[in-house]
């Protein structure tokens, strides 16, 4: 017979391991915005959830491999001539993406089982920790959807499905921390909804600019506009050059400088609600993990933001760039 206190008591075991599987997903981010920025996310040209872990062992294999990635568009239009030693640069961190994305399904699910087995979930939590896990299969979906998009016709994937993949990525992220905060054994400190409120909006708003900093990743927008405070020459470009493309809604997505522009305007955002946050916080004489909580992220924004500003005048170099991604998750 099940004790039905054995899941309060396991509390601490199951945030443990939510912290474990969110650790690994921000070492898959990671990973993950290498390939991006490698371009290497085209390397492997087949989806195989299982035998896909294997690499290439052989001498044969590796020419098997490299024969497929000589048959896409990226290869024959951006890299024709690349060595073989230069093909397995590429692959070995497109294939870690995949095999960090597939530990962390099984570092999900198979202690998801056993602590169902054991009754050391609470009823209360096992719909929410099945929605987590069945986001990430969809997750994995998704990221095979990003990548055939640059199979046929294109050179790189499709702007609009690598953002959605990376958001996609964070929310779950954002939701797996949620779940495990959510099982602390002290009683949350109660703040007032004005808090609240601009607390929520902040994670909406960070959740906004990770997937347009994704859109200004697919365009390779921040290798262009390479200034600050200006871009296009002034701080506000002109009208006719952020809405040239038609139909109008074509410029938030297709148009470099409206996503850049975009980007840059939500991070002014961000900077002044956290802000106002922390300020509201000390206003209202709270102390402890509420203000600890606010003045960090306030500082962490303001970091981010002198990082985003460093990676955009020196034309997005790749650790400038991971830097700036790691520090957004």
């Amino acid at each position: 017979m099940t004790d039905p206190h054995a899941g309060s008591a396991r509390r601490p075991l199951v945030r443990a391991w939510l912290y474990l599987v969110a650790a690994l997903m921000v070492l898959t981010l990671i990973v993950g915005g290498a390939t991006r920025l490698t371009e290497s996310g085209l390397s492997i040209v087949e989806w195989k959830p299982v035998t896909g872990v294997v690499p290439p062992l052989s001498a044969e294999a590796w020419q098997d491999e490299f024969a497929k990635y000589q048959t896409i568009p990226q290869y024959r239009e951006l890299n024709r001539g690349m060595s073989l030693s230069e093909f397995k640069v590429i692959y070995w961190w497109e294939w870690t993406h995949r095999v960090l994305a597939r530990l962390i399904g099984a570092a999900f699910l198979l202690p998801l089982l056993f602590f169902l087995w054991r009754g050391w979930i609470e009823p209360a939590l096992k719909t929410r920790l099945w929605t987590l896990f069945g986001l990430g299969v969809f997750l994995g979906g998704v990221g095979w959807w990003m990548v055939s998009s640059g199979l046929a016709e294109r050179v790189s994937v499709s702007q609009y499905r690598i953002a959605f993949h990376l958001t996609l990525a964070c929310a779950i992220f954002a939701a797996i921390l949620w779940t495990a905060r959510g099982l602390r054994a002290e009683f949350p400190e109660q703040v007032s909804r004005r808090l609240r409120v601009t607390a929520a909006a902040l994670v909406a708003l960070v959740l906004l600019q990770i997937y347009l900093g994704a859109l200004v990743a697919g365009l390779n927008a921040g290798l262009i506009y390479n200034t600050w405070p200006g871009i296009d020459g002034g701080l506000i470009p002109s009208a006719d050059r952020l809405w040239f493309a038609s139909p109008l809604w074509r410029n938030f997505f297709e148009n470099t400088l409206t996503v850049q522009f975009d980007h840059r305007m939500v991070a002014y955002a961000i900077w002044l609600v956290a802000t106002l946050h922390a300020v509201d916080v000390i206003r209202e004489r709270r102390g402890g993990t509420v203000l600890d909580g606010a003045l960090a992220l306030a500082s962490m924004v303001t970091i981010q933001a002198g990082i985003g500003i460093v990676t955009l005048l020196h034309q997005a170099p790749l650790p400038l760039a991971l830097l700036h991604q790691i520090t957004g998750i």
